[in-house]
């Protein structure tokens, strides 16, 4: 497994080592001791996720103010823009956001620690993307950072999408700017 920093040292680009063959391919997608080696993180993964969405689609930027997650993400069909932004007060890197591609071709994951909004586009036809995370989905202190705010000017690859205005929950056009957010300190 490789595991390389991304700008925001805290947000992780995973790649697991694959052996394939004219059969397939095989790689291990978690191994928590290979984990913990490399990432200095000790996690206990509570939750298993599995989201389908068509191209288009934007999905956040999510965070749970209480019973915070660490999510650890990857796709198994198509292809996304994921992003993580930086929603810690205290943080140098507060407010800054870095973005990766994850694909069923390039088997990438991304680690977004706790104190971090996420969110992905799709790019493909459709995207299957499944995460673990490290605390139980909380609704009632899941907050929304709005997918456009300048403030933070994530480059969402709309014209790889399919061009246009992304697809958007009603929750996700609710999204607030990030002055006006509940944050973490």
């Amino acid at each position: 497994m490789k595991v390389t920093p991304t700008d925001i040292p805290d947000v992780l680009v995973i790649e697991p080592k694959v052996f394939g063959d004219a059969r397939g391919f095989f790689f291990e997608s978690f191994n928590r001791s290979t984990f913990r080696e490399l990432t200095g993180a000790d996690l206990d993964f509570v939750q298993d996720n599995h989201s389908r969405s068509a191209q288009g689609v934007l999905r956040g930027l999510h965070y749970q103010v209480q019973h915070p997650q660490g999510k650890l993400l990857r796709v198994v069909r198509g292809a996304v823009f994921d992003v993580a932004v930086d929603v810690r007060r205290s943080s140098a890197t507060f407010g800054r956001w870095v973005g990766v591609e994850l694909s069923e071709d390039n088997q990438r994951q991304l680690w977004v620690p706790q104190g971090f909004a996420h969110g992905f586009l799709v790019l493909s036809a459709s995207a299957d993307v499944l995460y673990k995370t490290t605390d139980y989905y909380a609704p009632q202190h899941e907050r929304c950072i709005a997918w456009n705010d300048p403030q933070v000017g994530v480059a969402w690859p709309l014209q790889q999408a399919g061009g246009g205005q992304p697809l958007l929950s009603a929750k996700d056009q609710a999204g607030v700017a990030l002055a006006a957010a509940e944050l973490f300190d």
